[in-house]
């Protein structure tokens, strides 16, 4: 086994515990939160949007590691500069803006709901725009990997 084959097979079993990891969040931590809360606050639905928000998350991050996982077996298959590649990279790139409008979504709720509680939001809105940074990078790097395929591609001839 070479050296890259074996980087990228690690690469792939880090994305898998990753997704494992997402989706123990989305059942197992998010239903047992939602239904202490129900319990401790019945008639309050105060947590549901950030609920929402939560799945949304999960969701278009399990979407985004699936796409990272396509991308690494076209690296492996000597693949990387293709349009399926290119594709998937653009899945990523949109996965990353739409886990940046449900951050700002729940930051947008949490300074809402402080308004009319009272309740100090400062190191939850905090928590989500450090998200929101981190998420943005990986948004810059998916747009700076997306040129020189784009340009390989650009610069093939076409087959009619």
């Amino acid at each position: 086994m070479n050296v890259k084959r074996s980087s990228s097979t690690f690469l792939k079993v880090i994305i898998f515990l990753i997704g494992i990891a997402v989706l123990a969040v989305g059942i197992v931590f998010l239903p047992e939160a939602a239904r202490r809360d129900a319990i401790e606050r019945p008639g309050d639905y105060s947590l549901y949007p950030l609920l929402v928000c939560a799945y949304g998350i999960c969701i278009t991050f399990s979407v985004a590691l699936y796409q990272v996982f396509k991308l690494l077996n076209y690296i492996e298959k000597k693949n990387a500069f293709s349009e399926l590649s290119l594709h998937s990279l653009e899945v990523i790139k949109k996965c990353t803006f739409t886990v940046i409008f449900f951050i700002l979504l729940a930051i947008v709720y949490l300074r809402v709901r402080a308004q009319f509680t009272g309740d100090d939001a400062a190191g939850p809105i905090s928590l989500g725009l450090m998200g929101i940074l981190a998420t943005s990078i990986i948004a810059a790097i998916v747009d700076v990997l997306q040129k020189p395929i784009k340009n390989v591609l650009d610069s093939q001839p076409k087959n009619n």
